[in-house]
């Protein structure tokens, strides 16, 4: 049977400031690298050898991913990189600080945009710092200038059709180095998880989520690698 990892990336700057990240490309923090050694280590304690690693165009799980394999030495592991893996496109909240978007909108718009699954922010407008068409890695795609949860899916969902779920029932054993947001729709798709509970799944950076799967891509079971941070994971039943 298949297997099936996913790392959502270490520590960003912008996490560390609190600032909205989405689409922008910054990088790891010192402990956003720790995080993802770690995770490297756990998974080659774990014995898993991938295939395959997907990750987005994005730095920060670039790198999460390159690191992760390194730490498990598995430097050979060929790397697909596709924005469709991208975080979640926060629109004109992008680059803003968390708490004072939520002293000007209110604490309850922002938990709203931040925490629904359909609700998405304003749109980035474009020229903009980061308007992000003229980024030559999106040249030619229909990009977004928004995303709620279920948009982030939606665009996710064809990519693992198209690339990823052929390559796991080939029966090759598969790394996804991530975001938050592009992996929790990963989560929903698999495990079935009901709109309104999606959002309250939260997955632990740097901390390798280990999915077995049946040759129908269920899973069979599923376990975070680093037991003290584990998080809730959804109903297998």
């Amino acid at each position: 049977m298949p297997r099936l990892i996913l790392l959502r990336h270490g520590q960003s700057q912008w996490n560390l400031e609190n600032r909205f990240t989405g689409w922008v490309d910054v990088d790891l923090t010192d402990q956003g690298e720790a995080e993802a050694t770690r995770g490297g280590e756990l998974i080659a304690k774990a014995g898993f050898k991938p295939d395959v690693m997907f990750t987005s165009v994005l730095n920060r799980a670039r790198r999460t991913g390159a690191m992760a394999l390194e730490a498990a030495g598995l430097k050979d592991v060929p790397v697909i990189e596709d924005w469709r893996l991208n975080e979640r496109h926060y629109g004109g909240l992008t680059g803003l600080n968390k708490a004072e978007t939520a002293e000007k909108h209110g604490e309850e718009q922002v938990t709203i945009w931040r925490r629904s699954y359909d609700t998405p922010p304003p749109p980035l407008a474009s020229g903009g710092e980061f308007d992000f068409t003229t980024d030559p890695r999106y040249a030619g795609q229909d990009i977004p200038d928004t995303e709620s949860l279920k948009i982030t899916l939606e665009r996710v969902l064809p990519y693992w059709d198209s690339a990823i779920a052929p390559r796991l029932k080939a029966g090759e054993d598969v790394l996804i180095a991530a975001h938050g947001n592009s992996l929790r729709a990963i989560v929903k798709h698999l495990f079935d998880v009901p709109d309104d509970r999606i959002v309250g799944v939260e997955i632990p950076t740097g901390n390798p989520l280990d999915i077995e799967l049946d040759v129908d891509l269920k899973p069979v079971s599923a376990r975070y690698l680093d037991e003290d941070r584990a998080q809730p994971l959804p109903d297998l039943s």
